[in-house]
């Protein structure tokens, strides 16, 4: 895996790129999250397809300049991200606050996609959750305490890998995250619901839902599957908020099976 860094607007963004394939995947991460989130399924996707892994602008390792940090930026970004390093077309798995991200970017944008998977995707739910709280006041207080309760609770399992919360605490310490961080939920919490402009995704689409994802409950995947007219739904059973983390080897089976 190589990482790499290209610029932005003047920002500066970190990626991963592995993988020597001609079909492209962009994969984006949610809330508070890096470019890391996605290591255990990367290497699975990269014996098919180029992977392409950034850190959203205002998380992770790139950079995070003092603007406002709504889903249309992002969406913006996206589409400045693909073109800047070139690809011409590919498909697109997003994560909650990713998911958001990468269904505004097919609808608002030029981006080319092939296929789409969302993942427990944002904006339809309008209030917050105990586990959202929970995981909000971690970003905002990075301790190793707080910061393993609310993986905990996103994951609906005890065994957190080290790794993932001392990489989230030394993340949310960096100049500018919790700004940024607190600027994105802003955004999201002052956003139209998305619902209405799901019909402007004409591409085929998949939709995962981890059955015990206590951030943004399973109900909420109705909406998205009745908006989107070309869609699939797959309900992931004993998961939380991160099923390509929780059960990574299913995930990429799953979601193979219907980008091949």
């Amino acid at each position: 895996m190589v990482i790499k860094t290209t610029e932005i607007d003047g920002s500066k963004i970190r990626y991963f790129e592995v993988g020597s394939s001609k079909e492209t995947l962009l994969l984006l991460h949610g809330l508070g999250a890096s470019a890391e989130r996605w290591e255990s399924v990367i290497p699975l996707f990269a014996k098919k397809f180029r992977v392409i892994v950034p850190d959203l602008i205002g998380f992770g390792y790139s950079d995070k300049p003092m603007i406002d940090y709504t889903t249309d930026y992002f969406a913006e970004f996206v589409s400045k991200f693909v073109n800047k390093i070139g690809i011409k077309k590919m498909s697109i798995i997003g994560s909650s606050l990713g998911g958001q991200i990468a269904a505004e970017s097919v609808i608002n944008y030029d981006v080319n996609v092939k296929k789409l998977v969302l993942v427990s995707p944002s904006g339809i739910m309008k209030h917050s959750t105990p586990a959202l709280n929970e995981y909000i006041s971690a970003a905002l207080y990075p301790d190793a305490d707080s910061a393993t309760s609310a993986f905990q609770t996103m994951s609906c399992t005890k065994n957190i890998d080290d790794k993932i919360i001392s990489g989230f605490i030394e993340r949310m310490q960096l100049p500018n995250a919790k700004m940024a961080f607190l600027s994105t939920l802003l955004g999201l919490s002052n956003s139209t619901k998305i619902t209405e402009k799901l019909q402007l995704i004409k591409i085929p689409t998949l939709i995962i839902w981890g059955e015990n994802d206590p951030v943004i409950p399973i109900k909420y995947a109705q909406s998205f599957v009745s908006g989107i007219n070309d869609c699939r739904f797959y309900k992931m059973e004993g998961c939380g908020h991160t099923p390509y983390v929780e059960n990574p080897d299913s995930f990429f089976e799953i979601v193979s099976d219907f980008l091949n």
